[in-house]
Order: C-alpha cells, then structure tokens, then sequence
C-alpha cells in the first residue's frame, strides 16, 4: 500500500504529459518527425486497406489479416500521435482524467488486438508454408473470420479490464507523467493508492495471453524456417528467408519492448528507456508494418498498378 495523508488531499482532474524534451530549439525538429512519420503511417496502411478491398486477387487470408493489422495500426497511431503533435507544436501538455483514460484504454485495445492478429498470421504462414496442399481447408472463410473476431474481441476484453483496474484508483499527488502519452506504467507511478490489483492483472494477461500468443508466433516460425531450409531452390530460399527475416525483425522488436515495458515491477521502471519503447511500438513499428508486410509484395504491387490503372 502506498503511503497517503489523508489531510488536505487534493484529488487530481488533470494530468500533465511531459513529453520527449524540455528543450524548446527540438520542438519543432521533433513536430516535423511525427508528423511526418503519422502521415506515412496513415497513408500506407489505408493503401493496404483500400488494395485488399478493391483487387479480388488479394483476397486471401494472409491479406485479410493485413488489412485488419493495418486498422489496428492506425488506431494505435491515431490514438497517440495526435496529441503528441499539439504538446510538441502548441506546448499545451494538459490532459484532462477522463481522456487520459480513454487514451488508456484505446492504446491497450489496439496493442492487445495487434499481438493476437500477429498470431493469426503466424499461424497462416505456417498452415501455407508447411501444410500447403490443405491450406485451403485449413484456411477457409469461416476460419479467417473466427480468428480475426477472436483477436479482436479477446484484444478489447483483456484492455477493457486493466482500464477498469485504473479507473478505482486515486490520484492525488502529482500529476505529471513523464512519458509521450497517458501509459499505464506512468499512471501507477502516480497513483497514492495501491496498485496491486492493476499489476495483478497485467501480469495474469501477459502470461496467459501475450506470452503464449507469443511462444505461437515463434514455434509456427521455427517450423516454417525448417520448411524453408528443404527448398532445393537457392532463389526460392533467399526470397522466403527474406520474407520471414523482415517479419520476424519486426515481431521481435515489438513483442522486445512490449515485454521489457510491462514484465517488470514498476519500482524498476525507467522513464527515459520507456520513452524510447514507447516510439518504437507506438508509432515507428505501425509506420513500418505496410512496407515490410506487404509493399514489397508483388500482389501488393499488381493490385495498385490495377487501381492506378483505372
């Protein structure tokens, strides 16, 4: 239990968000470099959206799952970038309680979402990769549309249920939270109550969702490498080693900052190095996410020249 003196408490209605720097000379380096990143962010994943949608030749599962990670990444941006672009261009770092919650429980909803769609589509390489002559029973409509519903509906549940941990407790010390956006580390930091249950709960989610949906992700990849590794074709191998290099830098990378951020006790928490986490997984990673997953795809490339062509 955290200490509190019950006198002359004053309960908190804002928070203020500290953001990347003080300095004043970076503010506007920093605008241009989220902005920029936001729009490429915006545009290539609703390219990838807009594709899937239009050309019938990308009708398949994997893009199904693309197209859904597409819509998780630009939550996840629209969720935080946006407000980080006004403190960095207007220097209002003010955010009331209710939308610092809102802005909560909308981040934990699309990361959540995102990590059980990553698994979805690890295991659809897998079944296309290792099982190809049933991948189309394996892999069927119905299937697809199971485990995107899943994802998101397990994704919103497990987020829903920490926001609610956090809305039972009190704030009533400072109200700065040293980090980009209103995260859930920062805001146990700053509660005067006990944070035990909230803890509790993310630790129980991580272990038995996050981390086994990760350990998925992995062993579908580990045997779809060993697939790989029995290609006779030395060009057919560089273009498939290619492919699961980039996905699983990309994985590996969130799921690394994901589990560095919120396996740990808050005591050992450090606010400079959950920063830079915090940019990767938010807003470097959905930016990328178009280009390593599907821009660089010749189906991807035929259908927009289709599009383009109309």
């Amino acid at each position: 239990m955290k200490p509190m003196d019950v006198e002359n408490i004053t309960t908190v209605t804002e928070f203020v968000i500290l953001g990347l720097s003080d300095n004043l000379q970076l503010q506007l380096p920093l605008f241009l470099v989220f902005l920029f990143i936001y729009m490429v962010t915006l545009l290539g994943n609703l390219l990838i959206i807009t594709l899937t949608c239009a050309d019938p030749r990308v009708h398949t599962p994997m893009y199904f799952f693309l197209s859904n990670l597409s819509l998780t990444d630009i939550w996840c941006s629209s969720t935080i970038t946006p407000k980080l672009l006004g403190i960095l261009l207007s220097g209002n770092k003010t955010i009331s309680f209710a939308a610092c919650l809102v802005q909560l429980n909308f981040f934990m909803d699309s990361t959540c979402v995102e990590i059980f769609l990553l698994t979805a589509m690890a295991y659809d390489r897998y079944a296309a990769v290792c099982d190809p002559l049933h991948y189309s029973l394996v892999m069927n409509h119905r299937v697809c549309l199971l485990l995107a519903a899943a994802s998101w509906i397990t994704g919103i549940l497990s987020a829903v249920m920490i926001t609610a941990s956090v809305v039972h407790l009190s704030f009533c010390g400072s109200n700065k939270i040293d980090h980009i956006f209103c995260d859930l580390i920062p805001l146990l930091k700053l509660s005067c109550t006990d944070t035990t249950g909230p803890e509790m709960i993310l630790f129980l989610e991580a272990v038995l969702l996050s981390f086994p949906a990760f350990l998925v992700t992995l062993v579908s990849y580990t045997y779809i490498i060993s697939a790989i590794l029995r290609i006779r074709s030395a060009e057919g191998k560089r273009k498939a080693f290619s492919t699961c290099s980039s996905h699983l830098t990309v994985v590996s990378l969130y799921y690394l900052s994901l589990f560095s951020m919120y396996l740990r006790p808050t005591s050992t928490y450090s606010q400079g190095q959950g920063k830079i986490m915090s940019v990767v997984y938010t807003t470097v990673t959905p930016m990328l996410n178009p280009m390593i997953y599907s821009l660089r795809n010749k189906d991807i490339k035929n259908a927009l020249k289709k599009v383009l062509g109309r």
